[in-house]
């Protein structure tokens, strides 16, 4: 498959365009050969293998390289808030995917928010929450980058607490903010670093917000609003979206290898 067709595909399938103005990552292709204007794409380098990860980094970029793949897909990137200048680790990992002769693809919000796809999508399967209860959640100007759902069996504290342990937390176990009820059932999930978004938790009437890390401000927050805060780690928590991307792209035809760099954070 052509690059363009690729990355047009996933643009499509993601919704890219619309975090276009709420998301400080460059998503879309990164780092790629020419614009990929429809008017030289005869000459677009085509597209065999695939290589999905978290983070873009100079860990996932040789693994890639070694991999063979023809494009890195990761969902964070290498350009935040633009780019000024290339020097120091941006050199060196732009220079590493030039000389290997591969592209980047990133897809920071839009993985977050797709509720299918996206990683609070991903998670509210790992918990068995009921389809038919799920709703987008995590407010963000016009889009929504979460997910909320009710579980049918109740959870525990510990053991929801438990569950979240079984993700690829690098042996870290979760922490929890344990200021709700007993029977935890009515869930949000903000998936990285999403305490900010308990607020919104509290007001929606939710048992317990999970998300990957907090912040100081969210022991009171939390403990006022009689919500259970579970931190399950921003990599943990943010590998359920790549991962539905590699079985995507394996099904329009293409070679996939997921690439695993947990960073117990």
């Amino acid at each position: 498959m052509e690059l363009p067709t690729l990355t047009d595909r996933l643009d499509e399938r993601l919704d890219t365009d619309a975090y276009a103005d709420v998301d400080a990552s460059a998503n879309g292709l990164q780092v790629g050969p020419g614009d990929l204007s429809r008017t030289e794409r005869d000459s677009s380098p085509a597209v065999d293998r695939v290589a999905f990860a978290v983070d873009a980094a100079a860990a996932t970029i040789e693994d890639a390289a070694a991999a063979g793949a023809d494009l890195l897909v990761t969902h964070h990137g290498l350009v935040w808030g633009g780019l000024d200048r290339v020097t120091g680790r941006e050199y060196e990992n732009v220079a590493a995917l030039v000389e290997n002769d591969f592209s980047l693809y990133v897809s920071h919000l839009p993985l977050d928010g797709h509720q299918e796809l996206g990683n609070a999508a991903g998670l509210a399967d790992y918990l068995d929450l009921d389809a038919d209860t799920r709703e987008p959640f995590g407010s963000l100007g016009p889009v929504t980058i979460g997910q909320r759902g009710r579980a049918s069996d109740a959870y525990g504290v510990a053991e929801l607490r438990e569950r979240l342990a079984g993700l690829d937390t690098g042996g870290r176990a979760p922490q929890v903010l344990d200021f709700g009820p007993d029977e935890i059932r009515d869930i949000a999930i903000v998936t990285g670093s999403g305490a900010d978004w308990l607020g919104e938790a509290a007001d929606a009437g939710v048992d317990a917000l999970i998300t990957g890390e907090g912040k100081q401000q969210a022991y009171h927050e939390a403990r006022e609003a009689g919500v259970h805060v579970f931190l399950a780690g921003h990599y943990a928590t943010e590998t359920f979206g790549v991962e539905s991307l590699a079985d995507l792209v394996s099904e329009w035809g293409l070679a996939t290898t997921v690439l695993e760099h947990p960073t117990g954070l």
